[in-house]
């Protein structure tokens, strides 16, 4: 897969249904895994359970050590509602040890809430904030957005804020990516 061997790839994919979903995402956790690396997996319970399942018949018990499972509920809404600052703080505890410890890892986030509504600047400033991060630690990064519940203005939101696209097992890269997009959040969070 194109992720082996690049350390510093934050991607976007948008996928049509769960069956390419959990393709995608059990391929990234296995690879992951085989190169030995950590995978830290930001997940809804039910799709988690699934993987699991499926990476347990792929995998040793030992290796499933590897993977570090966040409750996607928690992550995202920890604070009561979509709170950036909130969703930075928990996102770089998340990733501290991996840092601390030199551990090489690789992240898959999924995206989801039963609506999407206004204001979508607010997902754009925890892309920004991802993004920032990502440029100072770099991992691979897959953030999964369920295509047919984003509205227009939230994907041109996103496609500005990942650099690449994964569609149909291809990298692209994204042509309406902004680099050195401004970030804001540190001022509030230190």
């Amino acid at each position: 897969m194109f992720f082996e061997g690049k350390e510093k790839l934050h991607v976007l994919f948008f996928y049509k249904g769960m069956r390419t979903y959990m393709e995608e995402a059990i391929h990234f956790i296995h690879a992951g895994i085989h190169a030995g690396e950590y995978v830290i997996l930001i997940e809804n319970e039910r799709n988690f359970q699934k993987i699991y399942e499926q990476l347990k018949t792929k995998i040793t018990s030992v290796q499933m050590k590897q993977l570090h499972y966040v409750n996607s509920l928690d992550f995202y809404f920890s604070s009561g509602g979509y709170h950036p600052p909130v969703i930075k703080e928990y996102f770089n505890k998340t990733i501290q040890p991996f840092v601390d410890n030199n551990i090489p890892f690789r992240s898959w986030a999924h995206v989801e809430w039963a609506t999407m509504e206004e204001p979508y600047h607010v997902i754009g400033d925890v892309e920004k904030m991802v993004e920032y991060t990502f440029n100072q630690i770099p991992f691979p990064l897959i953030c999964a957005y369920g295509e047919l519940k984003i509205p227009e203005t939230l994907t041109t939101i996103l496609l500005e804020n990942h650099p690449y696209i994964l569609k149909e097992d291809k990298l692209l890269l994204s042509e309406k990516y902004i680099t050195n997009s401004p970030f804001h959040l540190d001022s509030e969070i230190e």
